[in-house]
C-alpha cells in the first residue's frame, strides 16, 4: 500500500505505556508514516523519545531492566507530595538519549501536563524535551510535582489522558490513537511464571506503599475493610481519567484505535517491558487489519 501519513496520539497508563513501542513498530512496518505525535504521561515519554529518533535504543534499555534495577532508579523520598522524585530516571534517560529541544525534533511533538496551581492544561510543544516529559509523567501521590517556569506540574491525564485535540494534523493525515488503558477484556497472553525475585520485588513495592500510607493516615485507626488511602486515591484518579478518555474519543473519533486492556498489566509492571511491548504489537496488528478492511475497533 502507499504510505499513509499518521497523526499519532499516545495515552497515559504507566508501565502499560511500553505497549506504545510495539504499536509504533507495527505501524512503521505496515507502511504508515508517523508525521506528528502527542502524548500524555508515559505516552508523552514514548512519543518524545520516538520523535527524537531514540525509540529502539530506549526499547533495548527498558527491556533489559530487571526488578532491582528499576528500584535503584526510583529515588524514594518521604514527602506528602509524592514518594518518587523522578530525577534518577530522567538523568539516566538523558545519558542514553541526549536531550533535545522539542522545536528541533524532526517530527512535531507535544506533551500534555496539568498546571496544578492554575488548574489548567499545559501543552508543551517547545522547550526542553525531558522537562516536558517529566512534567507529564508526574502521577499524583507517586511522583513529586515538577517545578518549571514558575509553576508546578502533575500528570497530564488529570485533564487530557488521550490528547487527540492537541496533535498536529495536516490534510490527509489519519488519526491513530493508542489507548493503553482500554476498558476491554484481557485475552491473557502474559506469562504467569512467578519466581523468587518477583516475590522480593513485590515485597519491596508493598513496603514502600505501606510507608507512604502511614505518612498520610494512621494505619492503626483504619478499618480492616478499608482499601487504604493510597489505593483509594489511585483508583479514584483512574476512574476520572477513564471517563475523560471516553469523552475525548467520542468527540474526536480516531480512524484507527489500538487498544490495550487496562487489566493486562499493572501501572508499575515496568520490569515486564518486553512482554508489554509484544502486547502492543498484537493489538496494533489487529487494529491495522481492521483499518485495512475498512472497519474500526468498537
Amino acid at each position: 500500500m502507499e504510505p499513509v501519513n499518521v497523526a499519532l496520539v499516545l495515552s497515559g497508563g504507566g508501565a502499560r505505556g511500553c505497549a506504545h513501542i510495539g504499536a509504533i513498530r507495527k505501524l512503521d512496518e505496515s507502511g504508515f508514516r508517523i508525521t506528528s505525535v502527542a502524548g500524555t504521561s508515559f505516552g508523552a515519554l514514548i512519543g518524545g523519545i520516538y520523535a527524537a529518533g531514540g525509540l529502539e535504543t530506549f526499547s533495548k534499555w527498558v527491556s533489559s531492566l530487571d526488578r532491582m534495577e528499576i528500584l535503584k532508579l526510583t529515588d524514594i523520598t518521604i514527602s506528602s507530595s509524592g514518594f518518587v522524585k523522578g530525577k534518577k530516571i530522567i538523568d539516566r534517560m538523558r545519558e542514553i538519549i541526549p536531550d533535545r529541544k522539542i522545536d528541533d525534533l524532526p517530527i512535531p511533538f507535544c506533551a500534555v501536563a496539568t498546571d496544578i496551581l492554575n488548574k489548567r492544561e499545559r501543552v508543551f510543544s517547545s522547550g526542553d524535551l525531558y522537562d516536558a516529559i517529566r512534567a507529564s509523567i508526574s502521577i499524583p501521590t507517586v511522583f513529586q510535582p515538577f517545578f518549571t517556569d514558575g509553576n508546578y506540574y502533575v500528570d497530564g491525564g488529570l485533564v487530557n489522558q488521550i490528547p487527540v485535540n492537541r496533535v498536529a494534523r495536516r490534510d490527509g493525515d489519519i488519526l491513530v490513537v493508542v489507548d493503553v488503558g482500554a476498558n476491554i477484556p484481557y485475552e491473557g497472553h502474559e506469562d504467569k511464571i512467578v519466581d523468587v525475585r518477583l516475590a522480593k520485588y513485590r515485597a519491596r513495592i508493598d513496603k514502600i506503599q505501606k510507608k507512604f500510607n502511614h505518612l498520610l493516615v494512621n494505619e492503626s485507626k483504619k478499618s480492616s475493610k478499608g482499601i487504604g488511602l493510597f489505593n483509594l486515591s489511585n483508583r479514584s484518579i483512574g476512574i476520572m481519567m477513564r471517563r475523560i478518555s471516553d469523552l475525548m474519543l467520542e468527540r474526536y473519533p480516531p480512524d484507527m484505535l489500538i487498544q490495550i486492556s487496562k487489566e493486562s498489566f499493572s501501572t508499575y509492571d515496568f520490569y515486564k517491558a518486553e512482554e508489554i511491548i509484544k502486547e502492543g504489537e498484537r493489538a496494533a496488528v489487529k487494529a491495522i487489519s481492521l483499518y485495512k478492511s475498512g472497519r474500526k475497533e468498537q
